[in-house]
C-alpha cells in the first residue's frame, strides 16, 4: 500500500516566489483529504508538487517507493501509473470516443490488448457510462465528461488518486454524484486527494482537511469543517 511522505516541502518559481514553504505530513494508504486554501494560497501548487508536475525546490516527498527528489526521469512514468490525476477541465481527447479516452491511458502503459475492453467496460459501468461508451466529449455533459475523466484515471487500478477542483465547473446535483464516485473508490482501499474550493461539499462530507495560507500548511484536522475562508 502507497504511503506519502512530505518533509519540508518547498517550492520557489524562478520569480523568487515561494509558493510552499515548508510543509510536512504524511498520508495513510486508503485516506480521504480535501486540500483546501483561498487563491494564490499555493494550493494548486502542492497538488502539482504531489504528481510531480512541478518539481521540488527543496524538502522531500516519497509516494511509495518512489522519493522525488532522487527521481530520475526515466522513473516518472512508472511512478505515475502508481496515481490516476483528475483535472477541473477533464483534459479529454476531443476525437476519442469515451470508450478510447479511457483504454488510451491503458494503451499508454503497454497493457495487453486483452486485457484492455473488460477493464475499461467494468470502469464505465463503476461511473455509470457504460451506455454512452461510443460518444465522443462533445456529446456528453460536463458531469458525464468528469465521470470519464474519474474512469480515465481509476483504469490502471492507482493506489492514489489526485483530483484538482474536480466538482469546480459543475452544478451542485451533478457535483454530488461525483463526490459518490470518489467516496465509492475510496471505501475500495484507494486513497483521494482532492482539492476543493466546494465549502458545502466540505462540510456535508467530512473527511481529513489540510488548509494552505501563505504557502504554509495552516491546519490539519480529521473531519475539519470549511471554515469562513474563500
Amino acid at each position: 500500500m502507497t504511503t506519502i511522505q512530505i518533509k519540508n516541502a518547498m517550492k520557489r518559481y524562478d520569480n523568487g516566489v515561494i509558493a510552499v514553504k515548508g510543509i510536512s505530513l504524511t498520508v495513510e494508504p486508503g485516506e480521504f483529504v480535501y486540500v483546501i486554501g483561498s487563491s494564490g494560497a499555493g494550493k494548486s501548487t502542492f497538488i502539482k508538487l504531489l504528481y510531480h508536475e512541478l518539481a521540488l525546490t527543496e524538502g522531500m516527498i516519497k509516494l511509495g517507493r518512489f522519493n522525488f527528489g532522487e527521481m530520475k526521469d526515466r522513473d516518472v512514468p512508472y511512478m505515475r501509473r502508481e496515481i490516476g490525476i483528475v483535472f477541473q477541465d477533464f483534459k479529454l481527447l476531443p476525437r476519442l470516443t469515451v470508450f478510447e479516452n479511457v483504454a488510451y491511458a491503458m494503451q499508454v502503459i503497454e497493457t495487453p490488448t486483452r486485457k484492455i475492453k473488460p477493464r475499461v467496460m467494468h470502469v464505465l459501468r463503476l461511473v455509470g457510462l457504460e451506455q454512452k461508451l461510443r460518444r465522443f466529449p462533445s456529446e456528453l455533459s460536463g458531469g458525464e465528461q468528469q465521470r470519464v475523466a474519474i474512469a480515465r484515471a481509476i483504469v490502471n487500478s492507482p493506489e492514489v488518486v489526485i483530483a484538482d477542483e474536480p466538482t469546480g465547473n459543475l452544478d451542485p446535483d451533478t457535483s454530488d454524484e461525483i463526490m459518490d464516485i470518489l467516496e465509492r473508490i475510496n471505501s475500495d482501499g484507494t486513497t483521494i486527494i482532492m482539492a476543493t474550493h466546494n465549502r458545502e461539499l466540505v462540510n456535508m462530507r467530512p473527511h481529513r482537511l489540510l488548509e494552505i495560507a501563505g504557502g504554509r500548511l495552516v491546519r490539519d484536522e480529521e473531519g475539519g469543517a470549511y471554515g469562513n475562508e474563500d
